[in-house]
């Protein structure tokens, strides 16, 4: 186990880790596809509650 902790150490070492830019950035694209796609899916589950609605009850 010890020997797992001191490669798992030693790998983390040679992560390339994103700065603070790259971060912020990739966080406001997902929050931003997240709105795009949560809108979509409102529109269409609209859109399928007024044909339900109107045309099948």
């Amino acid at each position: 186990m010890i020997n797992y902790l001191k490669e798992v150490q030693a790998e983390m070492r040679h992560v390339n880790w994103p700065n603070r830019r790259q971060i912020t950035f990739f966080t406001i694209i997902v929050v931003v596809v997240s709105f795009v796609v949560a809108y979509y899916l409102g529109v269409f589950d609209a859109l399928f509650t007024w044909i339900f609605e109107n045309y099948i009850l």
